[in-house]
């Protein structure tokens, strides 16, 4: 049973170039579109430099669970003054429900946390982490791609998400929200780290999924017009293997997680 589960220094370096091949490829103009590995571009230009300022609140939807923060940035101390936070559950009716009742119901928490932080009559600006393979169009503007994770929402795949947040909270007209910035909660791992160690340009995540984005030269960004700066990727490698370039370390057992799954063939690498 061990044999199944050891993968010798060799096929580990021979699957590691593999997936360097694939990250490549997902950067490319012409090839993205048919690579398992995503590299989508995040519009975010840069890392934290110590002059951010004032209150925000952020919403983290990823999992079986979503936080609600309210957050304070002090300039002159560079760093984060108070984060104050809620943790919401999503029940398994909700996740595989509609996308309507999803975001319902993260207005519902939101508007529940605002009461309780006495912020409902402030238009703070939100930073929102969804952790879903999305096509990011604009910092606000995020498509969502497919659904992993155990999620399976209708009316969702293919639209914008942060438009789809607006609605839910328009729909209940007891608050508001000012203007939102849409990041993978890679790119928020990688930003919280900005005044502890200014050099970090990486971030990761294995929990549920797993993922990493990384501060990628434009010029190597040839989905975005222009070459100037830096631009934060995030590379969706829990795609890694979609297209079955893992089949040959794949053991049995991992077939049947896969076929039993919610979204078979998706996310692979997880």
């Amino acid at each position: 049973m061990y044999i199944l589960f050891h993968l010798s220094q060799e096929k580990l370096k021979e699957v590691s170039a593999r997936l360097k091949r694939d990250l490549i490829r997902g950067l490319g103009k012409h090839s993205h579109h048919r690579a398992a590995v995503k590299m989508l571009p995040t519009f975010v230009r840069a890392t934290p430099d110590g002059t951010e300022n004032g209150d925000y609140l952020a919403l983290d939807l990823g999992g079986t669970n979503f936080r609600v923060l309210h957050v304070r940035v002090v300039e002159e101390q560079q760093r984060v003054l108070k984060m104050d936070s809620q943790i919401c559950a999503i029940p398994q009716e909700i996740m595989l429900g509609t996308g309507e009742q999803l975001f319902d119901h993260i207005a519902a928490c939101l508007s529940e946390f605002l009461d309780s932080q006495d912020l409902k009559g402030k238009t703070l600006p939100l930073g929102f982490t969804f952790s879903f393979p999305c096509e990011q169009k604009e910092i606000d503007k995020s498509i969502l791609i497919r659904w992993t994770k155990g999620f399976n929402c209708s009316g969702v795949e293919g639209r914008d998400v942060v438009q789809l947040l607006k609605e839910a909270i328009h729909r209940r007209g007891d608050y508001d929200i000012g203007s939102v910035a849409m990041v993978n909660d890679t790119v928020g791992t990688m930003m919280s780290c900005g005044y502890r160690d200014q050099s970090c340009e990486i971030g990761m995540i294995i929990g549920t999924g797993t993922n990493a984005c990384y501060m990628e030269e434009m010029k190597n960004v040839k989905r975005v017009e222009g070459e100037a700066g830096r631009m934060c990727i995030n590379t969706e490698w829990g795609g890694f293997g979609d297209d079955g370039s893992l089949r040959d370390i794949q053991t049995e057992f991992d077939v049947v997680v896969d076929q039993t799954s919610i979204n078979p063939g998706v996310h692979t690498y997880v």
